[in-house]
């Protein structure tokens, strides 16, 4: 069952069979029940997370105990490789926002992988180019942008990563909190309240009980604005 998880992941996309065997007899399988932290900032760390079921928050906690998350992760997703490559502890905080399954693997092992199988080192290159991307259009937006435009690109963000295309729009399964929203732009949980209002009144957001459909025409509008 592990290695047939492991051939889904991105990141090992392209080992042989041989290799994937080899990488599920090595992990350890964890699981974290809602809330539950699973590494903190600054702690030192010697393993290797992926994603099999659920979801986990990655954020860092301000002294005056306020967060700012710089994502949400879900199955097939990857974390913790900062620690693996340079050995010095961990940069954020992750903690499991539902019921969560991850696979864990240690460092040694994780290393002796990527010196025998290069093109995972190659693919997880272009996975830390893409979240220093996606870090560096958060701070340009929180720096730079409007709060209105902050809440639109969090949603935005949260819906390229978790959403399910579908004929009109992204659909998330399971609609953000204002809370969660607001820690990531960098407002109030109000403010939040009062932009996913003007949204949905001007035809780019539609709520559908615990789903929101975020419509094509807000990335466009986002984009062109």
């Amino acid at each position: 069952m592990t290695a047939s998880f492991l051939r889904q992941v991105p990141l090992l996309a392209g080992l042989p069979e041989s290799a994937l065997q080899e990488l599920a007899a090595a992990t350890v399988p964890r699981r974290f029940g809602r809330g539950q932290v699973i590494i903190l900032t600054d702690q030192q760390g010697d393993d290797f997370f992926l994603i099999r079921a659920g979801q986990v928050k990655v954020f860092l906690a301000r002294a005056d105990g306020r967060e700012i998350i710089l994502s949400f992760l879900g199955p097939g997703a990857v974390f913790g490789e900062l620690s693996l490559l340079d050995g010095r502890p961990r940069s954020a905080t992750v903690t499991a926002t539902e019921d969560t399954e991850l696979i864990t693997l240690q460092r040694p092992l994780f290393l002796a992988l990527l010196h025998r199988h290069p093109q995972i080192a190659t693919a997880l290159l272009a996975e830390l180019a893409s979240r220093l991307r996606r870090t560096d259009h958060q701070i340009g937006y929180l720096a730079l942008c409007s709060v209105a435009h902050r809440v639109t690109k969090a949603v935005l963000q949260l819906a390229l990563e978790q959403g399910q295309q579908t004929d009109e729009g992204l659909l998330l399964a399971h609609r953000p909190t204002h809370e969660d929203l607001a820690r990531m732009a960098g407002t109030t949980r109000e403010t939040v309240t009062r932009v996913l209002g003007r949204l949905e009144r001007e035809g780019y957001l539609v709520s559908r009980g615990r789903q929101l459909l975020v419509l094509d025409e807000l990335q466009e509008r986002t984009e062109a604005g």
